[in-house]
């Protein structure tokens, strides 16, 4: 990049957090070595991201919506997240969240980061209870880098001004989209095709960026 970048959009499950939140859900469910499975192959890029997604929220059917409040309580914001945004503030550069997620836990995280820009997949509930399904627009790797390009056009930003940062597989699109695309503990496929690999603490992103 030639300057410093007005627009830092990332993944949220072991990007922004340590952990996957469907396997947080799935322990509730007592399903989570089997979803588990399925996210690895998915974040490898080994099988479709969208049915995986489904076959494994299924899974979560009959938890009571209660869980998520639980499930917030045990999410760990990953070393240097927090250092990253404020660095990115001080540099008038804005932040979004765009994740194969959940927004029922997304959206309070967001909240608590003083962050506006989210978009994450929505479960379905009824009467109390969570179906197994989900709810409105999968937000698979199209859709991401489809966000990307919205927010950007959205605040008069060139692509070229813009920070991708993720994961796996489900994150390529919007790594390609960006003006800048980081791998941040990334399965090997991502960290292969991305413009720059980041391990360990998420603000070592800043040092790649231009002063």
């Amino acid at each position: 990049m030639n300057s410093f970048p007005r627009l830092v959009v990332m993944d949220v499950d072991s990007t922004l957090i340590t952990a996957e939140v469907i396997e947080l859900l799935a322990a509730h469910a007592g399903s989570r070595k089997l979803v588990a499975e399925v996210t690895e192959r998915a974040m490898r890029g080994e099988i479709d991201f969208t049915e995986s997604l489904r076959s494994r929220v299924s899974t979560l059917a009959g938890l009571p919506e209660s869980v998520f409040a639980d499930v917030l309580a045990e999410v760990e914001l990953t070393p240097g997240a927090v250092e990253l945004i404020d660095g990115l503030r001080a540099r008038d550069c804005a932040v979004g969240l765009v994740s194969g997620g959940f927004i029922e836990v997304v959206q309070p995280l967001a909240d608590r980061l003083g962050i506006t820009r989210v978009r994450a997949n929505a479960l379905e509930v009824a009467r109390g209870h969570l179906t197994g399904r989900m709810a409105g627009e999968v937000i698979d790797r199209a859709v991401k880098a489809r966000t990307l390009r919205e927010w950007a056009a959205a605040d008069g930003i060139d692509l070229s001004e813009t920070v991708a940062i993720g994961d796996g597989a489900n994150d390529l699109d919007m790594l390609a989209t960006a003006g800048f695309g980081v791998a941040f503990n990334a399965k090997p496929v991502v960290a292969a095709q991305a413009d720059a690999a980041v391990d360990g603490r998420l603000d070592a992103v800043l040092d790649l960026l231009p002063r």
